[in-house]
């Protein structure tokens, strides 16, 4: 594993809110004091508190303004890629630090924590390096992946079309050679980064005339400065306000035949195999949404006063903490058992669609339980549970609908 991994460091005394003051800020192997996880390590640990002073220091004062302007610094990606918090899980000879999935993990949970979900750090690290990780040539990687692990490259990947989203077989963006180029057409929107994109992974149709489209899809990488590719508008969301999300255009883009990523008319299998490990990315980051709205509201509740005592005096709130715990545990159990597999390479599809669909639904019902006992103070925006609450609803939506993760589960059930 990297050496930055290993950069240990003296715990600051006072942190920013409560965020420092979760449980596991004494053992970060122990969250919301349901046990110990036993996936990290005391390795994980050190860079957990890593990862902790980095989120305190460089996201946390910024991430107001960031809402504001739709996205957040340049810098702050370069600021990151210095102190060793992107391409984690890639292989050092690629230009990656060679540490595990796990890891990777623990950037995904303490942005949560800290109620920060503008970073797309996740993404460009384990969602979009991989593809060219593992399809990518030698020139690629070279290309790409030294820089991106840098800060200096922002990667996305562009799959969602105006009339095509969780079915990627409808997908209209075509790409027809056209002597060594490829001439790139069609439109993209929802494309988290999109707007601070170097390099996009474009998913389009190269071979129209297929037995059916899951054979005639390839992945395109298309970089910033390419004549005809241009980006629309930053899309005004309901959440996830810091991060930057975007329509991309692409009128005549001619793309060199050493962009093209993997083998020609294979892009369906290579998002079919990496869909997984986004999907429970997706997962993590509802888990530990969920777990920040509980601790938020544990906290809330034991000192808000009503009826001559504390909420959490009443019965009423006293069960309905009690469920709001017993469904974070469970998820949590089988979201770090998902997680482990994952880190052996044995994460499927069945797996990470239920972990997906499970943990979103869990996160969706906790922060509006979260919300409804706070009151009126719960939908006001400077309550950090108003922010998750439209945060998690995202959740069940993206890297396909939760009614599209039934669909896979049951296919997987009954074997069709």
């Amino acid at each position: 594993m990297s050496r930055c991994f290993l950069r240990p460091y003296k715990l600051f005394r006072t942190f920013v809110s409560r965020y420092s003051s979760r449980p596991e800020s004494a053992q970060a192997s122990s969250l919301m004091d349901i046990g110990t996880r036993r996936i990290f390590s005391e390795e994980h640990d050190i860079f957990r508190a890593t990862v902790r002073k980095f989120v305190k220091e460089h996201i946390v004062p910024k991430h107001d303004r960031w809402e504001l302007q739709g996205q957040i610094d340049r810098e702050t990606w370069l600021q990151a890629g210095q102190d060793g918090l992107l391409g984690i899980a890639i292989p050092e000879s690629d230009g990656g630090h060679g540490g595990d999935i796990l890891s990777a993990a623990i950037v995904v949970e303490e942005l949560c924590y800290a109620n920060c979900s503008g970073p797309g750090f996740s993404l460009h690290s384990d969602i979009v390096m991989p593809y060219i990780s593992h399809y990518g040539t030698p020139e690629q990687k070279k290309i790409f992946i030294p820089r991106m692990t840098k800060g200096e490259v922002i990667g996305a990947i562009a799959m969602t079309e105006p009339a095509a989203g969780s079915d990627l077989q409808g997908i209209r963006t075509t790409a027809k050679r056209d002597g060594n180029d490829w001439i790139l057409n069609g439109s993209k929107v929802f494309i988290t980064n999109g707007y601070m994109a170097d390099v996009v992974i474009v998913v389009a149709v190269t071979n129209p005339d297929a037995k059916s489209r899951a054979h005639g899809i390839s992945l395109f990488l298309v970089e910033e400065g390419m004549a005809g590719f241009s980006k629309g508008r930053k899309l005004h969301k309901m959440g996830f306000k810091a991060q930057d999300t975007a329509e991309l255009f692409f009128e005549d883009v001619r793309v060199p035949n050493s962009h093209l990523l993997g083998k020609e008319n294979h892009g369906f299998y290579m998002l079919m195999r990496e869909l997984p490990q986004e999907r429970l990315i997706i997962a993590l980051l509802s888990q530990a949404l969920g777990e920040f709205v509980f601790e938020e509201t544990r906290s809330y509740v034991k000192s808000r006063k009503a009826f001559g005592q504390t909420l959490a005096g009443l019965q009423t709130v006293q069960h309905k903490l009690a469920e709001m715990k017993t469904n974070l545990c469970v998820s949590r159990a089988f979201v770090d058992q998902c997680l482990d597999l994952l880190n052996q390479g044995r994460l499927d599809t069945e797996m990470a669609s239920m972990a997906k669909y499970w943990a979103s639904d869990v996160a969706n019902q906790v922060a509006y339980d979260g919300v409804q006992l706070h009151g009126g103070w719960g939908y006001m925006w400077e309550y950090p549970v108003c922010k998750s609450f439209v945060d998690a609803r995202l959740q069940t939506i993206y890297g396909g609908t939760n009614e599209i993760m039934k669909e896979l589960i049951a296919r997987s059930i009954l074997s069709v």
